[in-house]
């Protein structure tokens, strides 16, 4: 891993956290977890002998970030536990190359058949665990940390909060009920997640406790310039071809969502393979089309090589784009959310506008 101190920074550890922690800091829900959900997971934990931490196909900063985190942490306490998602082979975005812990990543053939306890990160449906899908079901304990509105409620134990603007978040309340202090390292994977998903603290979901959160991390040492420049301003010549296909295909819809504008394009599979640019490397390229002021919402379909479209959405304030993806068998968050489908480029889109105007 580079070093992500500021220049001449000691590595520090900040031990003003407690172990029992005061009440959130960041605003709960009336779904959020419970205290008595929170001391439950800590007894799980303290029992467990094998402990599986598993994140979503095709993970980001979020979802890998809070099970590197949860990893280090535990590590810490004595465990040995296994991190994993359910790609085959298992990617991890360059972009996210710089996370500490990666060492603690195995296939997904490497999770017991029956883990004894599994924790899922960043996970809002069964699906999207992949290969791990089949495993997380046999678990003999299923723990289930998120923060996505449109979580299907599965999983023996649920510590689920859609007030949450990242599962970081959660993360963070985990590590100082079980007492470990934030060092450099999981402080990184904590704030990898957090940027993520508040997209760098400009999303409506940010609060004044994520940047209490976000000082607290930063006061680690850690090079939170380094982590977002990976994060978004680092990008190979091959995706800058795909990127501007992409914009040469955007296409403006001023009628779509009541008024409101839809911007949309899409990546053929034939692009990456042309340009050799992976999947993971083109999810940001949504955030350069939604900037168009034209439209409320933006999406952009990317296509499997089996030929399914993988859709990602995303909508400035006035279109609850999880509710539209719902429709759609897909979910997420009011802002961001997205879903599959095995129609064509021209019928998906149709399907999506149709939803945009089902009233809700």
């Amino acid at each position: 891993m580079s070093d992500l101190r500021p220049a001449g920074a000691p590595a520090t550890t900040v031990t003003g956290a407690p172990a029992v922690p005061s009440p959130r800091s960041e605003p709960t829900g009336p779904l959020g977890p419970t205290e008595q959900d929170w001391q439950r997971l800590v007894a799980l934990i303290g029992a467990a002998d094998s402990i599986d931490l598993v994140c979503h196909v095709l993970p980001d900063g979020d979802a890998l970030g809070s099970a590197l985190a949860a990893g280090l942490a535990l590590r810490s306490l004595g465990h040995a536990p296994r991190v994993s998602f359910g790609d085959d082979p298992q990617v991890v975005p360059a972009s996210l190359g710089h996370l500490p812990g990666l060492e603690l990543l195995v296939p997904a053939r490497e999770v017991p058949a029956v883990p004894e306890l599994m924790i899922t990160f960043d996970v809002a449906d069964p699906a999207r665990l992949g290969l791990l899908r089949p495993k997380a079901e046999a678990a003999l304990e299923l723990v289930v940390i998120d923060h996505h509105t449109s979580n299907s409620g599965f999983g023996t134990h649920r510590l689920i909060d859609p007030v949450a603007p990242a599962t970081a978040v959660l993360v963070d309340e985990l590590l100082r009920r079980l007492g470990v202090p934030l060092d450099l390292p999981i402080a990184t994977c904590l704030y990898t997640g957090v940027a993520t998903d508040t997209g760098s603290f400009r999303y409506a979901a940010t609060t004044p406790a994520t940047h209490e959160l976000a000082a607290r991390l930063l006061a680690t040492g850690l090079r939170h310039d380094l982590i977002s420049r990976r994060l978004w301003d680092t990008q190979s010549f091959g995706y800058l071809k795909v990127l501007a296909a992409a914009l040469d295909r955007a296409e403006l819809d001023r009628s779509a969502a009541g008024g409101l504008g839809l911007v949309w394009t899409w990546v053929p599979c034939a692009d990456l393979l042309l340009h050799g640019v992976l999947p993971e490397e083109i999810e940001g390229l949504i955030d350069v089309v939604r900037k168009a002021a034209e439209a409320e919402v933006v999406l952009v379909l990317k296509e499997d090589p089996d030929g399914s479209l993988r859709g990602s959405s995303r909508a400035k304030g006035a279109v609850d784009v999880a509710a539209v993806c719902a429709l759609l068998g897909g979910g997420g968050h009011a802002y961001a959310a997205g879903f599959s489908s095995h129609d064509g480029v021209t019928a998906t889109v149709a399907r999506f506008r149709a939803a945009l105007d089902t009233p809700r």
